[in-house]
């Protein structure tokens, strides 16, 4: 934002003549005075010529001075409440697939691989309508993409719980996971209106929602389906989705997207409304229109300036949702044999047992370590180094899973190894929503998670499958892809850690 300069000097200043002595009256003392008098007159007179000119010019600021201007206050935590309940409805619907899946595979007789495609198919689902979505919000809005995906996973969630064979839960399944890809639009907005200094610390702690939702899943779960069955645990598990409708109409359009299609009057508006809210003021001047902003494109993701960012953040994004995922469905798939070993054989119709619950519940708190992970070394070490150090150590605790261990030991590993996989999915949001500029903003992130859902379709075969008929055999391919993304993301090429969000035709630097 420019300096803002004063419009005029002071009237006394200015207008003041100051006269030449009498020399047969004065003394020398006074003849000086006069001189020193007469020297600082011109100067003032220089400074009213300049400011003169310059109180012409009009003063612009952009969205981004704005956001930076008004800090954070209570608008952004209405706003981060909001954005916490779609993102504990996100949890829910993940959190559901490993905790059913004993109980339809009990119920329906189904096979191992049965089970798995459960999972694969709500993740094409994801993977198909995550581009969609993002493409949309970039030229249709952010909210009004948040409305429609909500509606659309509410409505086939309800359906699903009144399914009455395995493909038909199959199908419905899959149409939820088209309308929950569409939800990250509520943390693209969040992302969009909090100062840069605060995005390192507000966005980390949404993974408080995150564990919050897999935590009353499995509360829910261990209450729900001993009494009234798995359907009314999806039933249940819509609620939070209808609170994200009624709350919608609060939440305004983003800004940057605003400014970015021309609509600078809605765009003013919202941070006028903001700025009250935080009991601030906006910057002097105008809002500045940008004519040279324009929606994006596929192809601006892979142009010259960001190409190798695109390329290796998709592979990232696939490990990221690869490791996460199988590190779920891994500890669901552990839980279901009588001991602690795999080489036992199991029951084919074994559901959850209270002790298996506990475990489940105490793996998933695991993630909150994240939250105080993420905060506390994105901000030091900066994105790149935390996500490669969490992908590292997550290969390593894959490891251990070779050898069997008994409960007790299991779950440390299971509680250390969902921390560090909800630590990349955590740092992976925020590198790519500060990386790319706001034109393509939604659509990159909706490209990333798309290629994060193919690895969360292979996930099960592996996590569920494979795990099956060999253990480590499974782990070792989990480790290997953990270190093969914690070598890919030291090679990216620009850092974020304290830039602001881009706009079209802003400078990278290293």
């Amino acid at each position: 934002m420019r300096r803002h300069k004063r419009s005029s000097t002071s009237p006394s200043l200015c207008d003041s003549r100051v006269t030449s002595p009498s020399t047969q009256e004065s003394s020398p003392e006074d003849m000086m005075a006069w001189e020193s008098s007469h020297y600082r007159y011109h100067q003032l007179q220089e400074v009213s010529e300049f400011d003169s000119v310059s109180s012409g010019r009009d003063e612009t600021y952009t969205v981004e001075d704005a956001v930076q201007w008004i800090g954070f206050g209570r608008f952004h935590v209405l706003l981060f409440l909001f954005v916490g309940a779609a993102t504990l409805v996100d949890a829910l619907e993940v959190m559901l697939l490993a905790v059913i899946s004993p109980v339809i595979q009990c119920e329906w007789r189904l096979e191992q691989w049965q089970v798995a495609l459960v999972t694969t198919v709500v993740f094409s689902g994801y993977m198909v309508f995550s581009g969609l979505w993002g493409l949309s919000a970039d030229r249709y809005g952010r909210k009004t993409v948040l409305f429609l995906a909500t509606v659309f996973s509410v409505f086939y969630c309800l359906l699903t719980s009144f399914a009455p064979n395995y493909l038909w839960f199959l199908f419905l399944r899959g149409m939820v996971g088209c309308g929950i890809s569409g939800q990250v639009q509520g943390f693209v907005i969040l992302s969009e209106f909090l100062p840069s200094k605060y995005r390192g610390r507000i966005l980390p702690l949404g993974g408080i929602f995150w564990v919050v939702g897999c935590s009353l899943l499995v509360l829910g779960a261990t209450i729900m389906i001993p009494t009234l069955g798995w359907r009314w645990l999806i039933r249940a598990s819509s609620l939070p989705s209808i609170f994200i409708l009624t709350c919608l109409k609060f939440v305004p359009e983003s800004a940057r997207f605003n400014i970015s299609v021309g609509n600078n009057k809605a765009a003013l508006e919202t941070l006028r409304n903001i700025a009250k809210m935080n009991s601030r003021d906006l910057p002097q001047g105008t809002l500045v229109n940008n004519p040279s902003e324009s929606l994006g494109h596929l192809r601006d993701l892979v142009n010259a300036k960001y190409l190798r960012t695109s390329l290796q953040l998709w592979l990232i994004w696939l490990g990221v949702a690869f490791t996460y995922y199988g590190t779920v469905l891994a500890s669901s798939e552990l839980l279901q044999h009588k001991e602690e070993t795999l080489e036992e054989p199991r029951c084919y119709c074994h559901l959850f047992q209270m002790a298996d619950y506990i475990t489940l519940l105490t793996s998933t708190l695991g993630e909150s370590l994240s939250i105080f992970y993420t905060m506390g070394l994105i901000n030091y070490i900066g994105r790149k180094w935390s996500l490669a150090f969490s992908f590292l150590s997550g290969g390593v605790l894959f490891l251990l899973l070779i050898f069997p261990s008994r409960r007790m030991l299991l779950t440390c590993i299971l509680f250390s190894m969902r921390a560090m996989a909800a630590s990349n999915f955590n740092i992976i949001y925020i590198y790519t929503v500060e990386v790319y500029p706001t034109n393509v903003r939604s659509l990159g992130l909706g490209s990333c998670s798309s290629m994060g859902r193919i690895g969360a379709m292979v996930a099960p075969f592996v996590a569920q499958v494979l795990l099956d008929v060999s253990r480590t055999a499974a782990v070792i391919i989990f480790a290997s892809i953990c270190i093969l993304c914690s070598i890919l993301t030291l090679l990216l090429p620009f850092e974020t850690k304290g830039k602001a969000m881009k706009q079209q035709g802003d400078d990278d630097e290293e």
